[in-house]
């Protein structure tokens, strides 16, 4: 069965498809950078945590989803701890307090958060002007 559509034209490809290539590092705090793609109603960050790095115990108003890609950590998540490990998903509901420790491998993860967090969207903004000047 062959394709019946036609490509997108370059306009076209351009006004949806962002490659990761082009998206730029944004340090977040030492030890955290993130990749970090933004609409009107959705956050996402690709995430990359050092080594031994931590998190502090914090919250936010839009909910989390979390994709562990690679290493691990050990999550707090309203007091409890929670080991993770690649190809584990977690969910954190609105202002629930968490944050993280991460294990001696490191720990790579896709984040996504809805409504966008407008803290990450800033800084993502401030890293884009940097790179045009």
């Amino acid at each position: 069965m062959g394709k019946k559509e036609l490509y997108a034209t370059e306009e076209e490809f351009n006004k949806r498809v962002i490659r990761y290539r082009d998206v730029p590092i944004v340090e977040l705090f030492p030890g955290v950078k993130s990749h970090i793609v933004s609409t009107e109603k959705i956050t996402l960050q690709f995430l990359t945590e050092a080594p031994n790095c931590q998190s502090a115990i914090h919250h936010h108003e839009p909910e989390q989803i979390m994709i562990v890609t690679g290493g691990a950590c050990d999550m707090t998540v309203d007091g409890k701890l929670y080991h993770l490990e690649e190809g584990d998903v977690i969910t954190l509901p609105s202002n629930l307090e968490h944050g993280t420790y991460v294990s001696d491998r490191g720990l790579r993860a896709i984040d996504v958060f809805s409504p966008p967090r407008q803290d990450i969207v800033a800084k993502l903004e401030a890293a884009r002007k940097k790179a045009q000047s």
